[in-house]
């Protein structure tokens, strides 16, 4: 296993910090930081992050920006040019869900999943990579969706499933580098992610079994902060993701999709 990354004045930009796993990470981040950059779209609900922090020796810096436009992440590349903040840990946490069926999701929707989830990280961390000091780290928050083919959540886990991969490639193109890559993959927590992603008078996902595997956005983020600490590329917090994880990707395709199509009622 590559060498992983230390903590310790870390200077960090985390993005959908205002709630959710990305204000989790500002906290836990916040005894071991230098500097944090808490980016997100909603100033108000950064600034309350910011004031949750203050008892914290870390600098705190906000930064309100649509990172789904190629605007708002020039805006961030600004951002850290005119404050003369130089990276060495960017965590890409921002993201976007969507309850329902392909063909009848709204177009915008879709489309801003895709600019989120996939365009943004990837176009993020290419721009951050050149200012990273080194020793660096790129965490990326992707999930257990990302082992699946979900039906009613189909762009969402695609788009997830693009993530792992991507990380698990630049942990091996930027480890002889000094940049230590990892991904986590949570299962069912709660944050914000499920009302954002109900669709308006929509239903909600099917939860069915999900009860042994659902854990704190504490537990997430504490286990994902020391994978990447000892350079493990992908996490799989909670003993019940991890076990379920295995299963799913040594499960034959075929039989997966089975089980996927009784589980919707698809059968």
């Amino acid at each position: 296993m590559p060498n992983g990354f230390p903590l310790e004045q870390c200077c960090a930009v985390i993005t959908g910090a205002s709630s959710g796993l990305g204000a989790e990470f500002a906290r836990q981040l916040a005894p071991w930081a230098e500097v944090l950059v808490l980016v997100a779209r909603r100033a108000e609900a950064l600034e309350e992050v910011k004031r949750e922090l203050s008892g914290a020796r870390t600098k705190v810096l906000c930064c309100v920006s649509d990172l789904a436009t190629e605007g708002g992440r020039s805006d961030l590349i600004a951002f850290l040019a005119a404050n003369e903040v130089k990276p060495n840990l960017l965590i890409n946490n921002a993201g976007l869900g969507d309850y329902g069926s392909f063909a009848s999701s709204s177009v915008e929707k879709t489309r801003m999943q895709i600019e989120l989830n996939i365009t943004a990280l990837t176009m993020l961390t290419h721009a951050v990579l050149p200012l990273m000091k080194t020793p660096g780290g790129i965490l990326n928050v992707s999930s257990l969706a990302s082992t699946l083919p979900m039906p009613e959540l189909a762009v969402y886990a695609a788009s997830k499933a693009y993530v792992t991969s991507f990380s698990e490639a630049l942990a091996i193109e930027l480890g002889p580098k000094g940049i230590t890559v990892s991904c986590v993959c949570p299962g069912p927590t709660p944050t914000n992610f499920g009302k954002n992603a109900k669709r308006e008078g929509g239903g909600d996902t099917n939860r069915d079994g999900q009860g042994l595997l659902r854990i704190l956005p504490s537990q997430v983020v504490g286990e994902a902060l020391g994978g990447l600490q000892r350079g493990q590329p992908c996490v799989f917090p909670g003993w019940g993701v991890a076990i379920v994880s295995r299963v799913f990707r040594l499960m034959p395709r075929g039989m997966m999709r089975w089980v996927l199509r009784r589980r919707s009622g698809k059968v």
